[in-house]
């Protein structure tokens, strides 16, 4: 099983439970259509991963920066930065045909996560950033979401469950794009405008 750390104690979730389409800019940029209901899918525990690992075999990735949560008895417990690695021409080809998308969302090392802090303040305040290259790539927030953490976590308990340690992934903001190997990645957390997150990630 693959692991994440919380001031540094191991955890090891059993999935990560993602959101698609949750920023308006976003959805914008790649052109879908508005959802009228949480898009959900999830990842498995094998796509954990501290490190940015290019997909073999693949010529282009998509990265998409995310305020990522630990969930504990159904609860936010811990915050962190966390990339949604998508194989995004893969997925076009999938979504054209109306298939499922695990091909480009689920393959090894394609939920990278910095370590999590516990928090257990107002989510309304975080932001996420992300540079690479020392280039601001993307910037958002919960104020910026359609549908914000806890109306997450709720939606997802009329269907499914939590496992403790479970990670939740909120969507990702307008300037998703490429990254190539060598690219130097910069994720925060920020709650109030303060940084209290932060992980440099070289992509491998």
């Amino acid at each position: 099983m693959n692991k994440i750390l919380l001031d540094n104690t191991e955890i090891y979730p059993s999935k990560v439970v993602c959101i698609g389409r949750n920023y308006t800019e976003h959805i914008a940029e790649l052109n879908n259509e508005t959802p009228d209901e949480a898009v959900f899918f999830f990842k498995p525990n094998s796509a954990i991963s501290s490190e940015m690992i290019f997909p073999k075999g693949n010529e282009s990735c998509h990265y998409e920066a995310e305020i990522s949560f630990i969930i504990e008895e159904n609860k936010i417990s811990a915050v962190g930065f966390g990339l949604d690695l998508t194989l995004r021409e893969v997925q076009s080809k999938l979504k054209k045909k109306g298939l499922p998308w695990e091909r480009a969302k689920c393959f090894h090392n394609s939920a990278v996560f910095s370590d999590f802090v516990n928090f257990s303040g107002d989510t309304s305040n975080l932001e996420v950033e992300l540079y690479i290259n020392d280039e601001l790539k993307q910037k958002g927030g919960v104020s910026l979401m359609i549908t914000k953490p806890q109306e997450i976590i709720d939606e997802l308990l009329t269907f499914s469950s939590f496992e403790d340690g479970d990670i939740l992934m909120t969507g990702t903001p307008k300037g998703v794009g490429q990254f190539d190997i060598g690219d130097v990645f910069v994720g925060k957390i920020l709650c109030n405008e303060k940084v209290i997150v932060e992980k440099r990630f070289i992509v491998h």
